[in-house]
């Protein structure tokens, strides 16, 4: 269906980002690109679609053809009936203004008669969960709802080929999961071939025929490439740490294996499980040494003075019966939050709960419709921008929409300038989280995970006492997730209080204190991580599944106690 003899893909100024790569992918198979940030998926899945080089520029040499077909004569135009495409940003891909019109735009631009057209879109409806939305204009959705219905407008044409670029970043844990079982029934029932790029690997790896790693270029199963790959899911982590053989590729796998690994952490505590300390509010004395209030050894009936506790610093955020009413839908309702210095909390929930409305209203580009918001004690839709930019800094889930320079080097001269930081430390932030970038190179030429890093870094230039981060790690690989994962930790620690809104379930286990859910505008949990996550199946990371109900969340922690 799909081969590859020979290619490389060079663009100007530049080292061929592919380079001599031969493969050929049969009809009804299922291909996971994997491979760090920056290394040519993006490239290789336009090269599928028609896009590389007709779009994009660059020079293609070698050949590629699509069921027969030579993408070099067949602009994309003549390759849509057999490549439908979705790529790392969804609304570029919108052409309409309400979701049954995007769903049934391709149809028609290939000309399927009205009554197929119309099985086909209710029939995309019920998959993909967007029956509810049917009638919304695209421009309120959520990103992870835009995500389900760009994925639904190149289903109902029923192509042949499937080029998804990171169709599962935007989408919480079961949506992500339902894309994946529409994807796999299509290759098991129509035949469909499917190439997907995806760096939340936990989420795909088992669904996959066969896995490409790039740059090498290495075709072959999943479990031979996770053997030698340098980006793995955590399960694959976890089973190269324990020694299994052959490595598991599932929760499922790796819990039958489980039992030996569990007995060597019996009675262990996982190091830097327990949540951040909550100052006392009461003034009444904490608990002692023996965690109940008294001193270990104490006789209950003996009564000691409390030392007087220490006045409790006022919240960073502090928000009560907080509403949030857009158009006919109502956002946010009684949301009562607090976020202390050196806190990080982890905002998850389905796609559209308001996740990003409550960061929004942080930020001051919101007003509430009712209840209060106050950061570092302002309101912050009446504060002025200049002096809420000293107070709060949001990432938003779009990077693209923090730069406007033409190269790299300028959005950190810029970003310097706008933060009174010292020349370079924007630069500095960047090579930390994106190694290998150079000055000159204009943020549209980044993929979509480095252009995320650039906006993090401009963010990050003016330390704001409060940080919002809004889906950080949508396309960044592991290695890039854990550069970042080691700079929020070091903000924490230095006073600064971070919230995040995240379908990524690795990083709220790896990084917040604490996490809170909402569902449909409302909190419906507050608490530490481990116990909130542990308690949810579809918030739980891969180790806390495998090892349950032992309390471990992160391969980093099982490491570190069988040291």
């Amino acid at each position: 269906m799909i081969r590859f003899e020979n290619v490389s893909v060079t663009y100007e100024g530049a080292e061929p980002t592919l380079r001599d790569l031969s493969l050929t992918v049969p009809e009804g198979e299922l291909v996971l690109l994997v491979g760090p940030s920056g290394v040519g998926k993006s490239t290789l899945l336009g090269a599928v679609s028609g896009l590389v080089p007709h779009f994009t520029g660059g020079t293609l040499t070698g050949r590629v053809t699509v069921d027969g077909r030579d993408t070099r004569t067949h602009p994309p135009r003549e390759l849509a009936d057999v490549v439908g495409t979705v790529g790392q940003d969804p609304s570029a891909h919108f052409v309409t203004d309400t979701v049954e019109d995007e769903l049934a735009y391709g149809m028609e631009s290939l000309g399927l008669a009205p009554g197929v057209m119309r099985r086909r879109v209710e029939e995309t409806l019920d998959l993909l969960g967007l029956a509810e939305l049917r009638d919304r204009p695209i421009a309120t959705l959520s990103g992870g709802q835009r995500q389900r219905v760009a994925i639904g407008s190149v289903l109902t044409p029923h192509p042949k080929v499937l080029v998804l670029d990171e169709p599962t970043s935007a989408l919480d844990p079961s949506a992500a999961e339902d894309v994946l079982a529409v994807l796999q029934r299509l290759v098991h029932d129509l035949g469909t071939t499917v190439l997907l790029a995806e760096h939340r690997l936990e989420r795909v790896v088992q669904y996959a025929d066969r896995v490409l790693m790039l740059p090498e270029g290495v075709l072959g199963s999943p479990a031979e490439i996770m053997a030698q790959s340098p980006v793995h899911p955590p399960v694959v982590g976890l089973g190269r740490l324990a020694g299994w053989e052959p490595l598991p590729l599932s929760v499922r796998d790796a819990r039958r294996r489980a039992g030996g690994l569990k007995e060597r952490l019996e009675g262990r505590v996982p190091a830097g499980a327990a949540p951040a300390p909550a100052p006392a509010v009461d003034g009444g004395p904490g608990p002692g040494p023996s965690g109940n209030g008294r001193p270990r050894g104490g006789l209950p009936f003996l009564r000691r003075r409390p030392r007087p506790a220490a006045p409790a610093a006022a919240p960073l955020v502090l928000t009560e019966r907080l509403g949030v009413r857009r158009g006919r839908v109502e956002a946010l309702r009684a949301v009562d939050l607090r976020v202390r210095a050196g806190e990080t909390i982890a905002l998850m929930g389905r796609n559209g709960a308001g996740k990003s409305t409550l960061l929004s209203t942080l930020v001051g580009m919101i007003a509430p419709t009712s209840g209060s918001v106050l950061v570092g004690g302002r309101a912050p839709h009446g504060t002025s921008p200049r002096e809420l930019i000293r107070q709060v800094g949001l990432v938003p889930q779009e990077p693209r929409d923090l730069l406007y320079a033409d190269t790299v080097g300028a959005e950190c001269a810029a970003a310097d300038g706008d933060a009174g930081a010292v020349p370079g430390t924007c630069r500095a932030l960047v090579s930390e989280l994106l190694p290998g970038v150079a000055d000159g190179t204009h943020p549209r030429d980044l993929s979509e995970g480095q252009r995320l890093a650039l906006a993090l870094a401009v963010v990050l230039t003016g330390r704001p006492p409060l940080l919002l981060l809004d889906e950080p790690t949508r396309g960044l690989d592991y290695a890039a997730k854990a550069r970042l994962v080691t700079h929020l930790r070091a903000l924490a620690a230095d006073g600064h209080a971070i919230v995040l809104a995240t379908h990524d379930v690795e990083l709220a286990a790896e990084l917040a204190h604490r996490v809170v859910i909402i569902a449909d505008g409302e909190v419906v949990a507050d608490g530490p991580t481990a116990e909130v996550v542990v308690s949810s199946p579809a918030f739980s990371p891969q180790v806390a599944k495998i090892l349950a109900p032992q309390p471990w969340l992160t391969v980093e922690q099982v490491e570190g106690a069988l040291l």
